[in-house]
C-alpha cells in the first residue's frame, strides 16, 4: 500500500482539544478509511505534527486529510512518499527516455 506523510499545524482552537481521547479518534478515522498508522510524532519547527500512514490509495489519504481537519481543527498537508531505492530506479529509467 502507498505510504503518505501528513504534516499538521495546530490552530489556537485545535490546541484546546489536545487529548489522548482525540488521538484515539484520529486513529479510528484513519483505520475506518483503510489506513494504518506507521508513526505519529509531535515536533517543533515548521510543523506541529508528523504522521506516517499507510493507505490503500490516494483517495483514502485525501479523505482522511479532510476528515482530520473536520474532526480536530488541525490543518494537514498530505504527501505521498517513495522509498529512495525506488526513486533512484525511477530516475535512472527516466534518463533513458
Amino acid at each position: 500500500m502507498p505510504i503518505f506523510m501528513m504534516f499538521g499545524n495546530y490552530s489556537k482552537e485545535a490546541m484546546k482539544g489536545i487529548s489522548s481521547d482525540r488521538t484515539d479518534k484520529v486513529v479510528t478515522l484513519i483505520e475506518k478509511n483503510g489506513g494504518k498508522v506507521i508513526s505519529m510524532y509531535a515536533v517543533m519547527g515548521e510543523h506541529d505534527l508528523v504522521l506516517t500512514l499507510d493507505f490503500p490509495d490516494q483517495e483514502s489519504a485525501l479523505a482522511v486529510s479532510v476528515g482530520l481537519k473536520r474532526l480536530t481543527g488541525i490543518t494537514f498537508s498530505t504527501s505521498p512518499v517513495v522509498e529512495v531505492e525506488k526513486f533512484d530506479k525511477l530516475i535512472a529509467e527516466a534518463r533513458d527516455i
